[in-house]
């Protein structure tokens, strides 16, 4: 009897240590610092500005310039009505815009099965479109599919 329980007794402390040891993976896993490629035009400031809030987040930038990117976001499935100026790709993801690091972290957090995020044009005090004086726009993060659906991820500024 006493063998019986000291045998319970080490798989729950071995289920334990196992569970244990598979959060602390998920936990670096999600800390981890996230790469991304912006495709952008050479002579975009406010795509800089935004690579800028992108790096003070934590994320690797990586800049990709191209006059024409247009072949990229439709490759991507970027719907023409959510374009901006600049594309990112980030863990099979597309970035369309001025989207904010911590709604793409939780994009990727999600594993959605989506294709990416989009802020379209260039809403005032989003993030690279800092206007001093300026009052914040309100504004939509539009969560997109493959087949064109999308839906309202997040809501900034106002």
């Amino acid at each position: 009897m006493h063998s019986e329980r000291l045998i319970h007794r080490r798989g729950i402390l071995l289920a334990a240590g196992a569970a244990l040891s598979l959060s602390g993976t998920q936990a670096r896993a999600a800390a981890a610092p996230l790469s991304i490629v912006v495709h952008k035009d050479p002579s975009c400031g406010c795509c800089d500005a935004w690579v800028d809030h992108l790096k003070s987040a934590g994320f690797n930038t990586e800049i990709r310039e191209s006059a024409d990117i247009g072949a990229l976001k439709r490759r991507l499935g970027v719907p023409d009505d959510l374009a901006s100026c600049h594309t990112g790709v980030v863990n099979g993801y597309a970035i369309e815009g001025h989207v904010p690091a911590a709604d793409i972290r939780r994009l990727v957090a999600s594993g959605s099965k989506a294709r990416g995020l989009a802020v379209p044009g260039m809403p005032v005090n989003s993030p690279g479109m800092e206007v001093p004086g300026e009052a914040n726009e309100r504004y939509t993060v539009w969560l997109f599919q493959a087949d064109g659906k999308r839906a309202a991820f997040a809501q900034h500024g106002g």
